[in-house]
């Protein structure tokens, strides 16, 4: 069991081919992310009641 672990973690940095390690892939975001087809932002209203009959509250 010893002698697994040992050859499992001894070969996590082995390089194939030139020696140049696994190819890592770029980053192509840019930042800071801007959305220039997206509408305007509305100015919310105030809330509108969900019942159209008045309610009543105890005072």
């Amino acid at each position: 069991m010893v002698a697994l672990a040992v050859i499992g973690l001894g070969n996590g940095n082995v390089s194939v081919g030139g020696g140049q390690g696994t190819p890592r892939p770029q980053s192509t975001v840019k930042y800071p992310i801007r959305f220039d087809d997206v509408p305007a932002m509305r100015v919310k209203k105030l809330p509108q009641p969900t019942v159209s009959y008045p309610i009543r509250w105890e005072r």
